[in-house]
């Protein structure tokens, strides 16, 4: 596919349905997916919006093991390999009661964006931070920064951003989340959570998209088992 940009190449079937790639390497680990077609072309559908110019949102919710985190990490090579931007933050149980902490580690990769937002919305976030001193952070300020930083961060290329453990995210950064993503629009952003069931946190992501991923049918999981022996 020549004079493409890699990230145009998600808008080819190589990335869709059966022809989309059965196995990435991720930190050394082979990352098999065995009967997710229909998903990962949801996924992949995804993708390609941010390529083409577009923000999307979606919501994976279902039971422990079902296979969420697995979609999302063969998403984020599928991304990277189109030379994507990602971010990722995994929600985890000690954090849930420090406010915004949470979307202090999402955010710690683009710190230098932080100075670049409208002043108002700078301070809000710096203020939540502990970075500066001052009145009580007014929670929309905090919200619509992030917002903005993410449509700064996309402008040069898509960026893929996934949340997992979304019921282990404090309350305040779930919020703030939820709110970023209802508003994306055409910032070349995806924004995917994954949420275990049963899905307390899915209230703060109300009208986000949503994708329930069950167990495997009995063919494929012969097949995932003939593949592990």
């Amino acid at each position: 596919m020549p004079d493409q940009c890699p990230w145009q190449m998600l808008l080819h079937p190589v990335f869709h349905g059966e022809r989309y790639p059965a196995r990435r390497v991720l930190k050394d680990v082979d990352v098999v997916l065995v009967g997710r077609l229909a998903e990962r072309e949801v996924l992949g559908g995804l993708l390609a919006r941010a390529a083409d110019g577009y923000s999307s949102t979606l919501v994976l919710h279902g039971e422990a093991g079902s296979g969420k985190t697995a979609l999302l990490d063969d998403t984020l090579a599928a991304a990277a390999a189109a030379g994507m931007q990602a971010a990722r933050l995994t929600g985890v149980e000690p954090e849930t009661q420090l406010g915004y902490a949470g979307l202090h580690r999402f955010l710690l990769p683009f710190a230098g964006h932080v100075e670049r937002l409208p002043v108002p919305q700078r301070d809000a976030l710096r203020s939540t931070f502990g970075l500066v001193a001052g009145p009580p952070t007014d929670r929309f300020l905090v919200a619509l920064g992030v917002l903005t930083l993410l449509a700064d961060v996309a402008s040069p290329a898509p960026l893929v951003c996934v949340v997992d453990g979304v019921q282990w995210l404090d309350p305040e950064s779930a919020v703030v989340l939820g709110f970023v993503a209802r508003r994306l629009y055409a910032e070349r952003v995806a924004l995917l959570f994954a949420v275990r069931e049963p899905a307390g946190q899915l209230s703060v992501l109300a009208g986000v998209p949503e994708l329930a991923i069950g167990g495997l049918d009995e063919d494929a999981a012969t097949e995932l088992l003939a593949d592990g022996q």
